[in-house]
């Protein structure tokens, strides 16, 4: 007989990806224009356990290409029977743009996970929290208070959402639903302008120091969550650094290289930099493109075809995500990875890019 799957503190056994990892898509909801919920149950009775802000990676098949993309859930460990990622519509990106104009319920996806340590559950309790989102970046936020709300928790919760217009407000009226139900749940939005259906009447612009002084008061004395895009996150952290914020209680969601700051991404540069003359560097060639970069021992292949320019998939760059997933044509690599893939995969000449440092000659299939 096979293996029971292990049973969760419910008594309900637990979704392993390890033993299925196909989803099912039970539902598609429209959040705003540009912006879709798809919910996900297995395909066997199982609940799904996690820590809200974790996220998910997924397995696409568009166009003859398999594509690993990080998308944190957006639903709540505290309903376990299904599980929701939020995605925005990016232009060109192939996978947004495949999920919203040809994904539906019925179809089914290959995901691995949860995964990731953004999440208040991780770090020691505090008695407040500032919760700072921009855009699509409210997925881990919303997980987190969705949480706290099922619970009836008395977290001193503030959230604050920035968006572009009254109209691309995700999650807006549950936010507000939550707020009125919960004391200890608030909620505070600020837009840079009007949407065509809705003249924005509350805080307009950008989140300034002013901005987040009238949104949080209090925001010296809280624990502060972040995640949106890039220069959201940024101007976020200059703001608070500017103010005098206490930074150790500062944390923030961030899946791409490109989302590093400029000080991360040259200390990426300088490890790559440090050689020394007994480094053996092996020919790293990606026979899809044919493009070829020499790789020194001590640095991984992602970082040499960074430093090469040539872009790859990529998020976490820790062995985390499974983003980077490439099959090994041949050569010899050494992989440290933190649960990215499977032996399963392994076995079949797959490897994490973002933490194998090549040990011979090596061609990826890329």
């Amino acid at each position: 007989m096979d293996p029971q799957p292990a049973s969760s503190p419910t008594g309900f056994y637990e979704w392993n990806p390890n033993e299925d990892d196909v989803l099912i898509c039970r539902a598609v909801r429209e959040e705003t224009p540009d912006v879709k919920t798809f919910v996900f149950a297995p395909r066997k009775g199982r609940h799904f356990t996690y820590q809200p802000g974790q996220f998910l990676t997924f397995e696409f098949e568009i166009s003859g290409e398999t594509i690993y993309r990080c998308y944190t859930i957006s639903s709540t460990p505290t309903r376990p029977d299904t599980v929701s990622i939020t995605v925005k519509r990016v232009a060109g990106g192939p996978v947004s743009n495949w999920l919203h104009d040809q994904f539906r319920p019925g179809m089914m996806l290959r995901a691995t996970g949860p995964m990731g340590d953004f999440s208040w559950t991780v770090k020691p309790t505090q008695p407040k929290y500032l919760l700072i989102s921009g855009g699509s970046g409210i997925t881990p936020m919303m997980s987190m208070t969705r949480s706290a709300f099922d619970l009836a928790e008395i977290r001193d919760t503030l959230f604050v959402h920035a968006a572009r217009s009254p109209a691309d407000l995700i999650f807006r009226d549950e936010l507000d639903f939550m707020a009125r139900r919960n004391r200890s749940i608030r909620v505070g939005y600020i837009c840079e302008g009007d949407s065509p259906h809705e003249a924005w009447s509350g805080l307009r612009g950008r989140l300034t120091h002013g901005a987040l002084t009238a949104l949080a008061p209090d925001f010296m004395d809280r624990v502060v969550f972040v995640c949106g895009p890039a220069p959201f996150m940024a101007a976020v952290h200059a703001v608070l650094a500017a103010a005098g914020f206490d930074m150790s209680r500062y944390f923030q969601e961030s899946f791409r290289f490109e989302d590093l700051s400029p000080a991360e991404q040259e200390a990426v540069e300088e490890a790559a930099d440090e050689l020394s003359t007994d480094i053996t560097t092996y020919r790293i060639e990606f026979a899809k493109t044919r493009r070829v970069v020499d790789c020194p021992e001590n640095i991984t292949i992602l970082d040499a075809a960074r430093r090469a320019g040539i872009r790859l998939p990529s998020s976490c760059t820790k062995g985390l995500c499974g983003t980077c997933k490439s099959r090994k044509v041949s050569g010899d690599v050494e992989m440290s990875h933190q649960g990215g893939i499977r032996q399963r995969e392994v076995d079949q000449g797959m490897i994490l890019i973002c933490c194998s440092r090549p040990r011979s000659d090596v061609v990826i299939d890329r």
